[in-house]
């Protein structure tokens, strides 16, 4: 079902939809899983943990801009874990809408 998800978010370019799944692998799932569950190797060591993605309650709590934000600037700028680093810096607004997109499709 997710991979359905996923075609749909990125219908238009498949390309797109590989290149946020390695920019999901690559920047985000050592804290947040790669089912993005939060369970990420590098989540044992943090306090307070990763957001998990999968968790309805995390969606229902923010929207895409406040998450948009956390990616680009880091959670201090969310008024979140300032774990969190800034990671956006070097993406464009529609890559992070796209990420955006992509964690969504964690939800259950």
């Amino acid at each position: 079902m997710r991979n359905l998800v996923l075609a749909l978010i990125f219908m238009a370019s498949p390309a797109a939809m590989a290149d946020v799944a390695a920019t999901y692998a690559g920047m985000c799932a050592s804290c947040h899983g790669a089912a993005g569950a939060g369970d990420g190797p590098a989540a044992v060591a943090l306090t307070p943990k990763p957001a998990n993605f999968s968790d309805a309650a995390f969606w229902t709590s923010r929207d895409d801009a406040t998450v948009k934000k956390a990616i680009k600037e880091g959670g201090a700028a969310v008024g979140k874990s300032p774990l969190m680093a800034p990671l956006g810096a070097g993406m464009s607004d529609a890559q992070l809408d796209e990420l955006v997109a992509y964690l969504k499709t964690f939800k259950k």
